[in-house]
């Protein structure tokens, strides 16, 4: 993070707006980067659940000889434990005295107003815990696992997209559909999703594919359009989310009551370094990753078309 000083940060009259889709309804729907709700780990690792799997169903063909005689022998289920990690986040901010105290100093156009930022400092943490918060959520929802196997690698957790291994439904570049949504609610259902809490998770885009292929809209001279917001499968209810931090091309389907953020235990922190000549120094800083549950209980569509 640059020295925030008199050149790099001007001041301006008129209300003060963040410009972009910077959403984090992901990680807010979590527990947000304030991490509530959170698991709390002393290690870098740590486990995700374990699964295991029972042998397919089977009539049995057990004659009175057999069932009278001696026990046939054993047979074992194995576990297979899943594991993921959390990984560093940081945010730098750094403001000269003078910026600090100079907040009377304006550009642009002057006009009579009250200039919405008075301190430099407290504006500079707002925007870099903002911008915490948007590394978390493309994090948990698309991060390539890399384990910190010593102090020069950089741990990265595995975001749930990329977990979804077991329910996940090929669009092949063509628009989303009702019947390939319908194809991974029902590959979720085999493959034994409680659906508990289900959320769809998509971009703009397919947002607005979504309320065409659900949409019912009744005839009208003065209404129009649909917002579709719940969609009801074979399976279950789900609720629809739109989030700028999800892939172009892929949707989400994920139940949110299995999902959880791990934190290390000093969770998020705000530390102020000692002076550094004429500014004010200081770094949010958390150690975090994402528990998603077992992958039974979230499916991606992967490879939708993206206009």
């Amino acid at each position: 993070m640059a020295l925030t000083d008199r050149d790099t940060s001007l001041n301006y009259l008129g209300e003060l707006f963040m410009v972009g889709a910077k959403q984090t309804p992901f990680l807010n729907m979590i527990g947000g980067v304030n991490g509530a709700n959170a698991k709390k780990t002393a290690s870098m690792i740590f486990p995700v659940g374990q699964t295991w799997t029972p042998e397919a169903a089977a009539i049995p063909a057990i004659d009175e000889d057999e069932f009278a005689g001696t026990a046939p022998e054993g047979t074992t289920t194995s576990r297979t434990q899943l594991l993921n990690t959390i990984m560093p986040f940081r945010q730098v901010v750094q403001v000269s005295d003078l910026r600090q105290e100079m907040y009377g100093e304006l550009s642009g156009l002057s006009a009579l107003g009250d200039q919405p930022v008075k301190d430099e400092f407290a504006f500079q943490k707002m925007a870099r815990l903002k911008k915490m918060a948007l590394d978390m959520e493309k994090a948990f929802l698309s991060g390539v696992y890399a384990e910190a196997v010593n102090s020069s690698t950089a741990a990265q957790t595995r975001g749930i997209i990329t977990a979804s291994t077991i329910n996940t439904v090929a669009a092949g570049s063509v628009k989303v559909t009702k019947a390939l949504m319908d194809q991974l609610f029902q590959e979720m259902a085999d493959n034994g999703a409680l659906f508990e809490n289900i959320v769809v998770w998509c971009n703009s885009f397919n947002k607005r594919v979504i309320s065409d292929i659900y949409g019912y809209i009744p005839e009208s001279r003065t209404e129009g359009g649909a917002n579709i917001q719940r969609i009801m499968s074979d399976f279950c209810e789900a609720t629809v989310m739109y989030d700028p931090q999800m892939p172009t091309d892929t949707i989400l389907v994920a139940d949110m009551n299995y999902i959880n953020p791990v934190f290390s235990a000093s969770g998020l922190k705000f530390e102020e370094y000692a002076k550094v000549g004429g500014s004010r120094k200081g770094a949010f800083s958390a150690i975090a990753g994402i528990d998603y549950g077992l992958p039974q209980n979230f499916g991606t569509l992967t490879g939708t078309a993206t206009a």
